[in-house]
Protein backbone atom coordinates (compact mmCIF):
# COMPACT_ATOMS: atom_id res chain seq x y z
CA UNK A 1 0.00 0.00 0.00
CA UNK A 2 1.40 3.37 -0.98
CA UNK A 3 1.34 6.44 1.24
CA UNK A 4 2.88 9.87 1.01
CA UNK A 5 5.84 8.52 2.98
CA UNK A 6 6.92 9.29 6.52
CA UNK A 7 8.02 12.61 7.89
CA UNK A 8 9.54 12.94 11.33
CA UNK A 9 9.04 15.36 14.16
CA UNK A 10 11.78 16.62 16.47
CA UNK A 11 11.67 13.41 18.49
CA UNK A 12 12.12 11.22 15.44
CA UNK A 13 8.55 9.89 15.44
CA UNK A 14 7.35 8.96 11.97
CA UNK A 15 4.11 10.55 10.79
CA UNK A 16 2.08 9.11 7.92
CA UNK A 17 -0.79 10.15 5.71
CA UNK A 18 -2.75 7.72 3.54
CA UNK A 19 -3.31 8.90 -0.02
CA UNK A 20 -6.86 7.68 -0.53
CA UNK A 21 -9.83 8.15 1.77
CA UNK A 22 -10.48 4.42 1.81
CA UNK A 23 -7.12 2.68 1.49
CA UNK A 24 -8.15 -0.99 1.20
CA UNK A 25 -5.78 -3.69 2.41
CA UNK A 26 -5.14 -6.45 -0.10
CA UNK A 27 -5.74 -10.01 1.13
CA UNK A 28 -1.99 -10.46 1.39
CA UNK A 29 -1.67 -7.48 3.75
CA UNK A 30 -4.52 -8.73 5.87
CA UNK A 31 -2.97 -12.17 6.23
CA UNK A 32 0.39 -10.65 7.13
CA UNK A 33 -1.14 -8.52 9.87
CA UNK A 34 -3.09 -11.51 11.14
CA UNK A 35 0.08 -13.58 11.35
CA UNK A 36 1.95 -10.86 13.18
CA UNK A 37 -0.63 -10.64 15.96
CA UNK A 38 -1.46 -14.34 16.18
CA UNK A 39 -4.96 -13.84 14.79
CA UNK A 40 -5.86 -16.02 11.87
CA UNK A 41 -9.36 -14.71 11.18
CA UNK A 42 -9.56 -11.16 9.85
CA UNK A 43 -13.02 -9.73 9.11
CA UNK A 44 -13.71 -9.00 5.45
CA UNK A 45 -13.37 -5.29 4.74
CA UNK A 46 -10.71 -4.70 7.40
CA UNK A 47 -8.92 -1.53 6.39
CA UNK A 48 -6.67 1.24 7.56
CA UNK A 49 -8.16 4.55 6.44
CA UNK A 50 -6.13 7.32 7.99
CA UNK A 51 -3.16 7.98 10.28
CA UNK A 52 -2.74 11.43 11.80
CA UNK A 53 -1.05 13.22 14.67
CA UNK A 54 2.52 13.64 15.82
CA UNK A 55 4.41 14.24 19.02
CA UNK A 56 4.37 17.74 20.46
CA UNK A 57 2.59 20.22 22.70
CA UNK A 58 1.19 22.67 20.13
CA UNK A 59 -2.36 22.53 18.81
CA UNK A 60 -3.10 19.26 17.05
CA UNK A 61 -0.10 17.40 18.48
CA UNK A 62 0.00 14.86 21.30
CA UNK A 63 2.03 13.68 24.26
CA UNK A 64 0.86 10.11 24.83
CA UNK A 65 -2.88 10.52 24.23
CA UNK A 66 -4.80 8.21 26.55
CA UNK A 67 -8.56 8.65 26.20
CA UNK A 68 -11.09 9.53 23.51
CA UNK A 69 -14.80 10.29 23.26
CA UNK A 70 -16.93 11.10 20.23
CA UNK A 71 -19.97 13.36 20.10
CA UNK A 72 -23.15 13.17 18.01
CA UNK A 73 -21.48 15.10 15.18
CA UNK A 74 -18.46 12.77 15.06
CA UNK A 75 -16.13 15.28 16.67
CA UNK A 76 -13.30 13.62 18.58
CA UNK A 77 -12.33 14.70 22.10
CA UNK A 78 -8.87 13.46 23.08
CA UNK A 79 -6.89 13.94 26.30
CA UNK A 80 -3.14 13.43 26.58
CA UNK A 81 -0.38 13.61 29.19
CA UNK A 82 -0.41 17.41 29.15
CA UNK A 83 -3.98 17.26 30.56
CA UNK A 84 -5.19 19.02 27.41
CA UNK A 85 -8.52 18.03 25.94
CA UNK A 86 -8.30 18.69 22.22
CA UNK A 87 -11.25 18.58 19.84
CA UNK A 88 -10.94 17.45 16.22
CA UNK A 89 -13.19 16.58 13.34
CA UNK A 90 -13.27 12.97 12.16
CA UNK A 91 -10.36 13.60 9.77
CA UNK A 92 -8.07 15.00 12.47
CA UNK A 93 -8.50 18.72 11.83
CA UNK A 94 -7.99 20.69 15.04
CA UNK A 95 -11.01 22.66 16.34
CA UNK A 96 -10.27 23.81 19.91
CA UNK A 97 -8.70 22.76 23.21
CA UNK A 98 -8.65 23.41 26.95
CA UNK A 99 -6.81 22.04 29.98
CA UNK A 100 -8.07 20.59 33.25
CA UNK A 101 -7.77 22.94 36.27
CA UNK A 102 -4.82 21.18 37.89
CA UNK A 103 -2.69 18.24 36.88
CA UNK A 104 0.44 18.19 39.04
CA UNK A 105 -0.56 14.85 40.59
CA UNK A 106 -1.51 13.20 37.28
CA UNK A 107 -3.65 13.44 34.18
CA UNK A 108 -7.15 12.29 33.23
CA UNK A 109 -7.50 8.79 31.80
CA UNK A 110 -11.16 8.54 30.77
CA UNK A 111 -13.65 10.47 28.63
CA UNK A 112 -17.31 9.94 27.79
CA UNK A 113 -20.49 11.93 27.10
CA UNK A 114 -23.50 12.16 29.38
CA UNK A 115 -27.12 12.15 28.26
CA UNK A 116 -27.14 15.95 27.97
CA UNK A 117 -24.12 16.02 25.66
CA UNK A 118 -21.63 17.17 28.28
CA UNK A 119 -18.16 15.65 28.49
CA UNK A 120 -17.39 13.51 31.55
CA UNK A 121 -13.67 13.60 32.38
CA UNK A 122 -12.22 11.00 34.74
CA UNK A 123 -9.76 13.23 36.59
CA UNK A 124 -7.93 10.15 37.79
CA UNK A 125 -5.47 11.44 40.36
CA UNK A 126 -7.89 13.92 41.90
CA UNK A 127 -10.58 11.37 42.81
CA UNK A 128 -13.29 13.06 40.80
CA UNK A 129 -15.24 13.34 37.57
CA UNK A 130 -15.22 16.77 35.93
CA UNK A 131 -18.07 17.80 33.65
CA UNK A 132 -17.56 20.17 30.69
CA UNK A 133 -19.72 21.57 27.95
CA UNK A 134 -18.49 20.60 24.47
CA UNK A 135 -17.01 24.11 24.21
CA UNK A 136 -14.83 23.53 27.29
CA UNK A 137 -16.78 25.32 30.00
CA UNK A 138 -16.33 23.58 33.35
CA UNK A 139 -19.68 22.91 35.06
CA UNK A 140 -18.39 22.98 38.63
CA UNK A 141 -21.77 22.20 40.19
CA UNK A 142 -21.85 18.87 38.35
CA UNK A 143 -18.47 17.61 39.60
CA UNK A 144 -18.68 14.11 41.09
CA UNK A 145 -16.43 13.23 44.04
CA UNK A 146 -13.26 15.09 44.84
CA UNK A 147 -12.17 13.32 48.02
CA UNK A 148 -10.05 10.18 48.36
CA UNK A 149 -11.44 7.47 50.55
CA UNK A 150 -13.57 4.40 51.06
CA UNK A 151 -16.71 6.14 52.29
CA UNK A 152 -19.79 6.66 50.09
CA UNK A 153 -19.15 9.47 47.61
CA UNK A 154 -15.37 9.20 47.95
CA UNK A 155 -13.19 7.79 45.17
CA UNK A 156 -9.76 6.31 44.53
CA UNK A 157 -8.04 6.59 41.13
CA UNK A 158 -10.98 7.23 38.81
CA UNK A 159 -10.73 5.64 35.36
CA UNK A 160 -14.10 6.24 33.68
CA UNK A 161 -17.68 7.42 34.13
CA UNK A 162 -20.85 6.71 32.13
CA UNK A 163 -24.60 7.21 32.44
CA UNK A 164 -27.44 4.73 31.92
CA UNK A 165 -30.85 5.45 30.37
CA UNK A 166 -32.20 6.65 33.74
CA UNK A 167 -29.39 9.16 34.22
CA UNK A 168 -27.57 7.15 36.88
CA UNK A 169 -23.79 7.48 36.87
CA UNK A 170 -21.39 4.56 37.04
CA UNK A 171 -17.82 5.46 38.03
CA UNK A 172 -14.91 3.01 37.94
CA UNK A 173 -11.70 3.28 39.95
CA UNK A 174 -8.51 1.34 40.63
CA UNK A 175 -5.77 1.46 43.22
CA UNK A 176 -6.63 0.39 46.72
CA UNK A 177 -10.27 -0.39 46.05
CA UNK A 178 -10.87 -1.52 42.43
CA UNK A 179 -14.60 -0.99 42.39
CA UNK A 180 -17.54 0.58 40.58
CA UNK A 181 -19.86 3.17 42.14
CA UNK A 182 -23.45 3.84 41.16
CA UNK A 183 -24.68 7.39 41.73
CA UNK A 184 -28.07 8.92 41.09
CA UNK A 185 -28.64 11.50 38.34
CA UNK A 186 -28.13 14.19 41.01
CA UNK A 187 -24.84 12.61 42.12
CA UNK A 188 -26.02 10.89 45.31
CA UNK A 189 -24.31 7.62 46.24
CA UNK A 190 -26.52 4.55 45.67
CA UNK A 191 -24.26 1.49 45.82
CA UNK A 192 -20.87 0.04 44.93
CA UNK A 193 -19.44 -3.33 44.00
CA UNK A 194 -16.14 -5.03 43.23
CA UNK A 195 -12.92 -5.32 45.18
CA UNK A 196 -9.23 -5.91 44.49
CA UNK A 197 -9.19 -9.54 43.32
CA UNK A 198 -9.30 -11.93 40.38
CA UNK A 199 -12.51 -13.51 41.70
CA UNK A 200 -15.65 -13.23 39.55
CA UNK A 201 -17.31 -9.86 40.05
CA UNK A 202 -14.13 -8.24 41.36
CA UNK A 203 -11.46 -6.30 39.52
CA UNK A 204 -7.81 -5.58 38.98
CA UNK A 205 -7.91 -2.12 37.39
CA UNK A 206 -11.32 -1.66 35.78
CA UNK A 207 -9.97 0.68 33.13
CA UNK A 208 -13.06 1.44 31.08
CA UNK A 209 -16.81 0.89 31.21
CA UNK A 210 -19.67 1.19 28.75
CA UNK A 211 -23.45 0.89 29.10
CA UNK A 212 -25.46 -0.98 26.46
CA UNK A 213 -29.06 -0.50 25.29
CA UNK A 214 -30.30 -2.78 28.08
CA UNK A 215 -28.43 -0.78 30.75
CA UNK A 216 -25.92 -3.55 31.31
CA UNK A 217 -22.48 -2.41 32.46
CA UNK A 218 -19.56 -3.76 30.41
CA UNK A 219 -16.17 -3.52 32.15
CA UNK A 220 -12.66 -3.82 30.70
CA UNK A 221 -11.09 -5.59 33.70
CA UNK A 222 -7.59 -4.77 32.48
CA UNK A 223 -5.20 -6.62 34.78
CA UNK A 224 -7.48 -9.66 34.94
CA UNK A 225 -7.38 -9.75 31.12
CA UNK A 226 -11.14 -10.18 30.80
CA UNK A 227 -14.48 -8.56 30.14
CA UNK A 228 -17.18 -8.61 32.84
CA UNK A 229 -20.82 -7.64 32.39
CA UNK A 230 -23.19 -6.58 35.20
CA UNK A 231 -26.74 -5.41 35.64
CA UNK A 232 -27.41 -1.96 37.06
CA UNK A 233 -27.36 -3.29 40.62
CA UNK A 234 -23.90 -4.81 40.32
CA UNK A 235 -24.97 -8.43 39.75
CA UNK A 236 -22.49 -10.29 37.56
CA UNK A 237 -24.28 -11.56 34.44
CA UNK A 238 -21.39 -13.12 32.54
CA UNK A 239 -17.67 -12.78 31.87
CA UNK A 240 -15.19 -13.98 29.31
CA UNK A 241 -11.54 -13.66 28.35
CA UNK A 242 -8.21 -15.00 29.51
CA UNK A 243 -4.61 -13.81 29.37
CA UNK A 244 -2.83 -14.45 26.09
CA UNK A 245 -2.17 -13.28 22.55
CA UNK A 246 -4.18 -15.83 20.57
CA UNK A 247 -7.56 -14.98 19.02
CA UNK A 248 -10.15 -14.64 21.77
CA UNK A 249 -7.52 -14.04 24.43
CA UNK A 250 -6.74 -10.64 25.93
CA UNK A 251 -3.70 -8.89 27.31
CA UNK A 252 -4.43 -5.71 29.27
CA UNK A 253 -7.72 -4.68 27.64
CA UNK A 254 -7.88 -0.93 28.28
CA UNK A 255 -10.97 0.15 26.38
CA UNK A 256 -14.09 -1.28 24.77
CA UNK A 257 -16.91 -0.02 22.55
CA UNK A 258 -20.17 -1.52 21.33
CA UNK A 259 -21.37 -0.91 17.79
CA UNK A 260 -25.07 -1.62 18.45
CA UNK A 261 -24.97 -4.43 15.88
CA UNK A 262 -23.92 -7.29 18.13
CA UNK A 263 -20.18 -6.58 18.21
CA UNK A 264 -17.73 -5.46 20.87
CA UNK A 265 -14.37 -3.91 19.98
CA UNK A 266 -11.58 -4.14 22.53
CA UNK A 267 -8.36 -2.12 22.59
CA UNK A 268 -5.53 -4.25 24.02
CA UNK A 269 -2.75 -2.16 25.52
CA UNK A 270 -0.50 -5.19 26.00
CA UNK A 271 -1.14 -6.93 22.66
CA UNK A 272 -0.88 -3.69 20.63
CA UNK A 273 -4.07 -4.45 18.74
CA UNK A 274 -7.82 -4.03 18.41
CA UNK A 275 -9.91 -7.18 18.55
CA UNK A 276 -13.50 -7.63 17.38
CA UNK A 277 -15.83 -9.96 19.32
CA UNK A 278 -19.36 -11.20 19.36
CA UNK A 279 -21.13 -10.26 22.57
CA UNK A 280 -20.50 -13.73 24.03
CA UNK A 281 -16.74 -13.44 23.50
CA UNK A 282 -16.11 -15.16 20.16
CA UNK A 283 -13.25 -13.49 18.33
CA UNK A 284 -14.03 -12.23 14.83
CA UNK A 285 -10.57 -10.92 14.08
CA UNK A 286 -7.72 -8.61 15.08
CA UNK A 287 -6.07 -5.53 13.69
CA UNK A 288 -2.62 -4.19 14.53
CA UNK A 289 0.82 -5.32 15.61
CA UNK A 290 3.54 -3.73 17.72
CA UNK A 291 5.59 -1.10 15.96
CA UNK A 292 6.00 2.45 14.73
CA UNK A 293 4.93 1.94 11.14
CA UNK A 294 1.71 2.64 9.34
CA UNK A 295 -0.93 0.17 10.54
CA UNK A 296 1.06 -0.73 13.66
CA UNK A 297 0.35 0.23 17.26
CA UNK A 298 2.42 0.88 20.37
CA UNK A 299 0.47 0.52 23.63
CA UNK A 300 -2.91 1.77 22.38
CA UNK A 301 -5.03 3.16 25.24
CA UNK A 302 -8.47 3.76 23.82
CA UNK A 303 -10.86 3.73 20.89
CA UNK A 304 -14.14 5.25 19.73
CA UNK A 305 -16.60 4.36 16.97
CA UNK A 306 -18.27 7.04 14.85
CA UNK A 307 -21.64 7.21 13.10
CA UNK A 308 -20.17 5.57 9.98
CA UNK A 309 -18.83 2.58 11.90
CA UNK A 310 -15.22 3.73 11.65
CA UNK A 311 -12.98 3.07 14.64
CA UNK A 312 -10.58 5.74 15.88
CA UNK A 313 -7.70 4.18 17.82
CA UNK A 314 -5.59 6.14 20.31
CA UNK A 315 -2.08 4.94 19.44
CA UNK A 316 -0.62 6.31 22.65
CA UNK A 317 3.11 5.69 22.47
CA UNK A 318 3.17 6.65 18.80
CA UNK A 319 1.47 9.96 19.73
CA UNK A 320 -1.16 9.63 17.03
CA UNK A 321 -4.62 8.44 15.99
CA UNK A 322 -5.35 5.71 13.47
CA UNK A 323 -8.74 5.33 11.83
CA UNK A 324 -9.73 1.84 10.81
CA UNK A 325 -12.71 -0.26 9.89
CA UNK A 326 -13.18 -3.85 11.06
Amino acid sequence: MRGDGPSTDGAGIAVYQINSNRAQFSPGWLLLIAALVGCDTVPSGGELQKVWGRRGVSDGRFQKPRAIAIDSEDRLYIVDMTARIQVFDADGNFIRSWQTPTHKNGRPSGLSFDREGNLLVADTHYARVLVYTPQGELLKEKTLGGQYGLEPGQFGLVTDAVQDSHGNYFVSEYGQYDRIHKLSASGEFLLEWGGHSAEPGQFLRPQNIVVDAEDRIWVADACNHRIQVFDGEGKLLFKWGEEGSEPGQLYYPYDLVLDGKGHLYVCEYGNHRVQKFTLDGRSLGCWGSQGRGEGQLFNPWALAIDSQGRIHVVDSHNHRIQRIRL
